[in-house]
C-alpha cells in the first residue's frame, strides 16, 4: 500500500484530520484507538502503523444452492484510511482462503497459525518499508484490533460458548437464561437487571416471570480474566483458548471480537415478523409458548397479526414474507415497521417494537454521538423489558439478548458500518464470481485474486485509469437527464417565477439584490418597514432592474461583469426543455407522472430554506427563518441561458395546513393540500429525495420517510466528515415515552391483560 502516492497519503489522514469533541465518526476517535496509543506510545506515535480488523465467514463458492460445499475466505480491513473508502473492495485483503467442503468451525485456528505468525511479525515491525508519499523508509508495524463474524464464527474464533445457558460471551457465568419446560428451549429473560436500582419495572411480578427483580448487570470480562479461566480449564463458558491470545497486545483489548449488528438486526426482524404474522417454522407464539407463561406465573395475551406488501417478497395468500435478505430486514426495520404496524397493534406493543426501530436505526448512524449514548443504553434496555411484558419468551433468543450490548460495543469501538458484515458480504459475492471451475473453487478465487491485485498495482502508475473496487467519486457529481425532452414554450409568469429563484440562489447576484432593496427603500420611503411589502415590489421588479444595470455596467471600461452574469442577467430561453427524469448528483428524480406509471416512487423532494414567516394574514411584519418544505415534483425544466443550463424543479408544495409530526416524531402530510403558489421553483441541487407512504392510521395522511445518502461523503472539508444520514427537522425521532401508556396498576401491572383480542386463553 505504501507503494502508492496516493494510498501512503490516505494511510495517515486519521493523524491530519481534526476530530469533534464529544463525536466519534471513525475508529480512530474511539477508546480502543486511544487505548493502543497510551500503552504503547511508541505504536502510537507512528502514523503509519496499520490498525487492522479481521473478518471469516463461509460461503457456497457455487451457484447451486443445493451443494453444501463451504469456503472460508479470511480478509483484512485497514483503520488508517478513511472512511469513505476503508471498507471497499480494493482496500480488502485476502490473507487466507480455508478450502472446503466443510467448515472448520473449531479447528480455524490450525488454519490461522500462518496469519497470526505474520501478525506477530508485523507487531515486532517490519524495517525497510518504502513509503512513497514521505520518499523515505521507515519500520511498519501494525495491531488486530477486533475480529468481525457472525454469532457461530464469532464462538469459533473466540472460543467462547454461543449456544446453551451461557450462550452470551458478555455476560458469562451470568448470562439471563431460562429453560422452556413446554418450548423444549432457552430463552434469555431478565433484563430488568440492566434497569436502574430502584426503576418500578424491577417491582413487576405478573407482566414479567412472576418475581421481582433484585439483580444487577454482570460486569463484562476483560480479556486478562478470560485468558486466565480457558487456562486453567474452565469449559463451562469457553470451548478452547483462542489463537488471537498468542498477540501479546490481544488480551489488553477492551472488545476483541465484535458482534455483528447486520445479522442480530436480521434475526430480530425475522423474530417480530414471522410473529406478528404467524410464519410457520419463524412463530415464536403458539400453545407451548402459552403454556410457559402460565407456569412463568404472567398473564400477558399478545397474538398481533398483520400482512403488507413488499414487492418480490411478499405472499399475500399465507401472509408470509419470502427470501429476506439482510438488507431487506434493515429497510423493514428502519423504514417500513414502525410505519406498517401504526394501525394494527395496540399502542403499547406498537410502542415497544417502534422503539426498537428506532434503536437499530440510531445505533447505525455514521456519526456518534457520545453524550448521548448513555440515554441510548437506557431506552434499548427499557425496550426490552417492554418486549417481555408483550411477547412470549420463546421470542427472546440469544440474538434478542445481545440486542442490550450493542451500545457499550459503539462507545468502545465507535461507528457500527465499521463493524458490520455487510461490505465482507458483498466481497463474498465477488469472490464467488471468480469461480469457474467448479472442482476447483480456491483455485479459481486464489488466481483472480492475484491477478487483480496485479492489474490494480499497475494503474497506479498510469494516468486516466479508473481503479476496480473504489466507487468514483465523478459519479456521485454527476447530473444529467435520464429521459427524453419535451421542447415547450412556458407560460411568461412562470418562467419569471423559474428565473427570479435562479438569480436569488446565485451567489454572484447578491450584492445586485441588496442595491435593489435599496434602491427600493429610497424609492418608496413610506413603505421602508413594511417587510412584506418590500419583499413583494423586490419580487415584481428585480428581473428588469438587474437586465438595466447589468447592460449599463457593460457600458463601463473596467465593467467586472463576468460572463455568467451577463447571461443570467439576459434571462432564460422561453422555448423550455421538459424531462420526465433527471440525475442530481447520483440521485434519480422523476416527474409525478412518472411515477404514477411505475412502481418505484422518485418524485419526493425536502426543503430546508429561510423564508419569512408571519404569524396571521394580518402580520405586516415577518420574520426571517428556516423552515422546511415538502413536496412533489410536477415538472422538470432545464433553463437555457445560452452558454449553460441550469435543472429547476417545479414542485406542488405542501400547505402548512398539511403538515403534522405526531407524537412518535413522523412528519406527515396531506397530499391534497397544496400552498406556495407563488414559488413552486427550486434549484435542483439544492432539494434532498424522500418518500410518501401512505399512513395506515390516518386516511389520506402520508407519513415522510428520509433517504440517506449513498456515499460517505467528505461535505466540509478534508478534516472534517459530514454525517451522511440527511438530518432534516422533523426527521430526527426521539424514543416514545412509555409514561403515557404504561402507568402501573399495583405491583401487578394490569395493563399487560389486553382486552377485546381474540388470543389463545390458557386456563
Amino acid at each position: 500500500m505504501f507503494q502508492s502516492h496516493e494510498t501512503a497519503k490516505s494511510l495517515t489522514w486519521h493523524a491530519a484530520r481534526k476530530s469533534i469533541d464529544s463525536q466519534m465518526s471513525h475508529p480512530a476517535d474511539s477508546p480502543s484507538w486511544k487505548l493502543l496509543d497510551d500503552k504503547w506510545p511508541e505504536f502510537g506515535n507512528e502514523p503509519r502503523n496499520l490498525r487492522l480488523a479481521l473478518s471469516s465467514d463461509g460461503f457456497n463458492p457455487h451457484s447451486s444452492l443445493s451443494s453444501r460445499y463451504s469456503c472460508w475466505p479470511v480478509i483484512l480491513v485497514t483503520y488508517n484510511l478513511p472512511p469513505w473508502v476503508c471498507m471497499k473492495r480494493k482496500f480488502m485483503m485476502l490473507t487466507l482462503l480455508i478450502s472446503g467442503p466443510k467448515q472448520p468451525g473449531n479447528d480455524i485456528d490450525v488454519y490461522l497459525e500462518p496469519l497470526i505468525d505474520d501478525l506477530k511479525s508485523l507487531w515486532v515491525g517490519i524495517r525497510g518499508v518504502y513509503d512513497a508519499h514521505n520518499g523515505e523508509y521507515f519500520t511498519l508495524r501494525a495491531a488486530l484490533m477486533w475480529t468481525i463474524n457472525d454469532f457461530p464464527a464469532y464462538g469459533n474464533l473466540s472460543g467462547c460458548v454461543v449456544k446453551g445457558y451461557k450462550a452470551c460471551p458478555i455476560c458469562g457465568d451470568d448470562t439471563p437464561s431460562h429453560r422452556l419446560k413446554n418450548g423444549h428451549k432457552i430463552c434469555y429473560i431478565g433484563h430488568r437487571k440492566w434497569l436502574p436500582i430502584n426503576h418500578p419495572y424491577r417491582r413487576q411480578r405478573a407482566a414479567f416471570n412472576g418475581k421481582p427483580e433484585y439483580g444487577i448487570p454482570p460486569e463484562p470480562l476483560t480479556g486478562e480474566e478470560v485468558l486466565h479461566m480457558v487456562e486453567n480449564g474452565d469449559r463451562v463458558c469457553w470451548k478452547k483458548k483462542s489463537i488471537f491470545f498468542d498477540l501479546e497486545y490481544w488480551k489488553y483489548l477492551p472488545v476483541r471480537h465484535a458482534l455483528d449488528v447486520m445479522h442480530i438486526e436480521k434475526n430480530v426482524c425475522d423474530s417480530i415478523i414471522g410473529t406478528l404474522l404467524e410464519i410457520p417454522g419463524k412463530n415464536k407464539d403458539g400453545i407451548a409458548a402459552r403454556l410457559d407463561l402460565l407456569n412463568m406465573g404472567s398473564k400477558l395475551i399478545c397474538n398481533p397479526s398483520y400482512s403488507s406488501n413488499i414487492k418480490n417478497l411478499v405472499s399475500l395468500q399465507d401472509s408470509r414474507l419470502l427470501g429476506l435478505k439482510s438488507h431487506d430486514c434493515h429497510t423493514l426495520m428502519q423504514q417500513l415497521l414502525p410505519v406498517a404496524i401504526r394501525s394494527v397493534l395496540e399502542k403499547p406493543a406498537r410502542y415497544a417494537i417502534t422503539r426498537l426501530c428506532f434503536f437499530f436505526n440510531a445505533i447505525c448512524a455514521k456519526t456518534v454521538d457520545v453524550s448521548k449514548l448513555d440515554k441510548l443504553e437506557e431506552d434499548v434496555v427499557v425496550t426490552l423489558c417492554l418486549l417481555e411484558k408483550y411477547f412470549p419468551p420463546s421470542f427472546f433468543d440469544i440474538m434478542v439478548h445481545l440486542v442490550v450490548h450493542l451500545v457499550r460495543e459503539v462507545r468502545i469501538c465507535g461507528p457500527v458500518y465499521f463493524r458490520w458484515m455487510y461490505p465482507f458480504e458483498r466481497y463474498m459475492k465477488v469472490l464467488k464470481g471468480y469461480v469457474q471451475n467448479r472442482t476447483r473453487p480456491e483455485g479459481c478465487i486464489a488466481e483472480r485474486y492475484i491477478a487483480e491485485e496485479a492489474v490494480e498495482f499497475c494503474t497506479q502508475h498510469l494516468s486516466d485509469v479508473s481503479t476496480v473496487g473504489v466507487p468514483s467519486s465523478q459519479k456521485m457529481g454527476v447530473s444529467k437527464p435520464l429521459s427524453g425532452c419535451t421542447v415547450s414554450v412556458v407560460d411568461q409568469d412562470l418562467l419569471n417565477q423559474a428565473h427570479l429563484y435562479v438569480l436569488e440562489n446565485t451567489e454572484e447576484v447578491l450584492p445586485y439584490i441588496e442595491q435593489h432593496m435599496i434602491h427600493i427603500k429610497t424609492a418608496y420611503p413610506k413603505f421602508r418597514k413594511r417587510t412584506k411589502w418590500l419583499q413583494d415590489k423586490h419580487n415584481s421588479t428585480f428581473i428588469q432592474w438587474l437586465r438595466f444595470k447589468v447592460q449599463s455596467e457593460l457600458e463601463e471600461d473596467n465593467h467586472g461583469v463576468s460572463e455568467n452574469l451577463r447571461w443570467l442577467a439576459a434571462g432564460p430561453n422561453m422555448a423550455v426543455p421538459l424531462y420526465r427524469s433527471y440525475l442530481i448528483k447520483g440521485i434519480k428524480f422523476n416527474i409525478k407522472a412518472q411515477d404514477d406509471v411505475r412502481t418505484t416512487q422518485n418524485s419526493g423532494v425536502y426543503l430546508l430554506a429561510q423564508t419569512m414567516q408571519v404569524a396571521s394574514a394580518k402580520d405586516k411584519n415577518p420574520i426571517l427563518s428556516n423552515m422546511g418544505f415538502y413536496g412533489v415534483i410536477q415538472e422538470i425544466w432545464d433553463l437555457d441561458y445560452q452558454k449553460f443550463t441550469i435543472p429547476v424543479f417545479r414542485c406542488d408544495w405542501i400547505d402548512s395546513s398539511g403538515l403534522v409530526v405526531d407524537e412518535l416524531g413522523f412528519t406527515l402530510v396531506d397530499l391534497s393540500k397544496i400552498g406556495h403558489r407563488n414559488d413552486q421553483f427550486v434549484l435542483a441541487s439544492q432539494v434532498k429525495q424522500i418518500f410518501f407512504v401512505d399512513d395506515p392510521m390516518h386516511r389520506g395522511w402520508s407519513v415522510v420517510l428520509s433517504m440517506p445518502n449513498r456515499e460517505y461523503n467528505d461535505v466540509i472539508g478534508d478534516e472534517v466528515l459530514g454525517d451522511v444520514i440527511i438530518d432534516c427537522e422533523p426527521f430526527t425521532r426521539g424514543m416514545p415515552n412509555v409514561d403515557t401508556f404504561d402507568e402501573l396498576v399495583g405491583e401487578l401491572g394490569g395493563q399487560n391483560i389486553r382486552d377485546g383480542c381474540e388470543d389463545i386463553w390458557i386456563e
